[in-house]
């Protein structure tokens, strides 16, 4: 199982701020899983897939579309953002 948990504008797009999913299979990329939660969530949600767009954290450390996941993570979408 894998948690995820989705920010700011994202959580608005999806609907939802968290949730509990199932592994799709072991050893699936970070792209992969995204490509799995668009179709859990329509095709209205590919800003996902977006990496300029989505930045992705596994438990807490920001990560590539293709780091690999092994099950038990919890994994965070959230917009770049930007400071001053």
């Amino acid at each position: 199982m894998l948690t995820l948990h989705y920010f700011a504008s994202l959580r608005e797009t999806l609907g939802v701020d968290q949730e509990t999913v199932a592994l799709p299979a072991a050893g699936i990329s970070v792209a992969e899983l995204i490509k799995h939660v668009v179709v859990l969530h329509g095709a209205s949600r590919e800003v996902l897939q977006d990496a300029s767009r989505v930045l992705v954290a596994v438990d807490q450390t920001i990560v590539e579309r293709d780091h690999v996941l092994q099950g038990g993570e919890e994994i965070a979408f959230f917009p770049p953002m930007t400071g001053g």
